[in-house]
Parts: structure tokens; C-alpha cells; sequence
């Protein structure tokens, strides 16, 4: 059985490593377009600059957009608290980097607390 090839918008990985921001700017949505055709601000041109030295990468710039050359790269986004680390996919292509690292937790309920209401009380606590 054949391997299936990653393709974004009809380009394979190789292809879209050799075009340059500007031209890997037609491809995404325009949202991302806007973002890349006004330029990186200046954390995400230092994000820019320890990937490709390929030093370990920690970041707080959880607005830059995935690039085709941070694919299979690890990067490590702060969530508000500590940093997680995110391996960079091929279907990520075009995304946020914050969009991978949420900054909330899901709430979970226990049991009422003191102070709590006799119909709070009334309900089952395993």
C-alpha cells in the first residue's frame, strides 16, 4: 500500500520549504495573510532566529503562525503558568501556536464545600 504524501493546498512539504513567506502567504486563510504581509514583530523575528540556529525553544509568542519550516520541530509555548512543549505537525501548517497550548483547565467539581446549602449537601458525593 502507498504511503500517502502531505500536501497543503495542493503543494507537497518540499515545495512549500523552497517558497519564501511571501509566497506562503497566498496559500493560508486571510487572516493569517494580513499577519505575514505586515511583517513579524520582533519576538516572533527571535522565535524565527533559534529555530533555525535549532537551539532549544522555549517561547511566550503564542501569535506566530506555523511556518513549513518549523515542521517536526519541537517547540515549547507558555500557557500562563509553565511551558508546554508542542511537536509541530504538518497539519498545523497555517495555524497559531497558542491555538495547541490552552490556558485554561477544565473545571472539576467535588464535593460542596463548608459553608455550603443543605440542598448542595443533598446531592451524591462519591
Amino acid at each position: 500500500m502507498a504511503q500517502k504524501v502531505f500536501t497543503y493546498r495542493g503543494k507537497t512539504l518540499e515545495e512549500l520549504n523552497s517558497m519564501s513567506i511571501a509566497e506562503f502567504a497566498k496559500l493560508v486563510p486571510s487572516r493569517q495573510r494580513r499577519s505575514l504581509t505586515k511583517g513579524f514583530t520582533d519576538p516572533q523575528k527571535k522565535l524565527l532566529a533559534k529555530l533555525r540556529k535549532g537551539k532549544n525553544i522555549e517561547t511566550h509568542c503564542r501569535t506566530m503562525i506555523i511556518l513549513p519550516e518549523m515542521v517536526n520541530r519541537t517547540i515549547k509555548v507558555h500557557d500562563g503558568r509553565n511551558f508546554v512543549a508542542v511537536i509541530i505537525q504538518p497539519d498545523m501548517l497555517g495555524h497559531v501556536l497558542g491555538e495547541f497550548v490552552l490556558t485554561r483547565k477544565p473545571v472539576r467539581h467535588s464535593a460542596p464545600g463548608i459553608g455550603a446549602t443543605k440542598s448542595s449537601a443533598a446531592m451524591s458525593v462519591k
